[in-house]
């Protein structure tokens, strides 16, 4: 009888001649050799091997293999360059000489319900191999890594802290300062009440200068609250007019506040992901390696 495409076969042989199986995800095509008679397995990378490929292997095998070929169900020829994961999707025929194999690849939803545990074992082990021959280094490299970037960031910020401190030196002493005469002040009043009220004048007529100086000075407090949004507290009151001189002097001598609280959020940030990194469970490391690198 003849075959597709008018080429003349001697022999159709029954599907079980050339079977197809998968370990490891990967099929395996086994047949039996025409001339060497011999079954033979053949490994095939479904995504990267093609069907001339294939064919090419076979031959190299079988060197009285004169002629290869694969054909669909319905007598169309395969191309040599089909890959084999599209060819493994149906049943086809593989010609060798005057031979006809019919094969029928195993169901791809079966093979993978079959094969799911073998792969995610698999998959596990390449993920422990990985860890076990990458992360030591990765994590010595992120190390060496964040210990250049401290090492610039403290160098930025070491002008900054030395302006700053000369600031807060500044402003804190203004602060002080303002207290100190704020007391200054409320003891000369004191006091000039006193005189007034023993020496000058009596008590009924300082009563109610002493009652409206009272009052403003709640009316005064009111107004700080009003502007301020803040009950008048004398540390916190301290606080404000702290910030206040230290804004103003950092606007005169240049520091950018913004700046400076930027390399701070960053140092703090890599000094954190430093400590992480050292930590044993992390690191992966003896403890006592961890004690001599710091």
């Amino acid at each position: 009888w003849r075959g597709w495409e008018g080429a003349p076969y001697s022999t159709l042989v029954p599907s079980d001649e050339v079977t197809i199986s998968y370990r490891h995800g990967l099929p395996v095509i086994t047949l039996t050799l025409p001339t060497r008679r011999e079954r033979c397995r053949f490994t095939v990378k479904p995504v990267l091997t093609t069907v001339g490929a294939f064919l090419q292997d076979v031959q190299r095998e079988d060197k009285g293999i004169e002629r290869a070929e694969v054909f669909a169900t319905d007598g169309s020829k395969v191309s040599d360059g089909t890959l084999m994961e599209v060819l493994l999707m149906n049943d086809f025929k593989l010609v060798l000489n005057n031979t006809a194999y019919s094969v029928s690849p195993p169901v791809k939803d079966k093979l993978s319900s079959e094969h799911a545990t073998e792969m995610e074992d698999i998959k596990s082990l390449v993920h422990r191999l990985f860890v076990a021959l990458h992360l030591e280094d990765h994590q010595i490299r992120r190390e060496r890594e964040l210990l250049q970037k401290l090492d610039h960031l403290k160098e930025e910020l070491l002008p900054l802290e030395q302006m700053k401190a000369r600031i807060m030196e500044t402003a804190d002493a203004k602060t002080s300062r303002l207290l100190w005469v704020g007391l200054a002040l409320m003891s000369t009043q004191g006091g000039a009440l006193a005189w007034l009220t023993w020496w000058v004048y009596s008590w009924d007529i300082m009563e109610p200068v002493t009652y409206f100086i009272t009052y403003g000075s709640a009316m005064a407090f009111y107004a700080y609250f009003v502007l301020t949004r803040q009950d008048y507290i004398y540390p916190h009151a301290k606080d404000r007019q702290f910030l206040h001189y230290f804004y103003r002097k950092s606007r005169k001598q240049h520091f950018n506040v913004e700046q400076y609280n930027k390399l701070k959020d960053d140092l703090a940030e890599a000094e954190e992901s430093l400590r992480r990194l050292r930590q044993p469970l992390h690191l992966r490391l003896p403890i006592q390696e961890i004690s001599d690198k710091d």
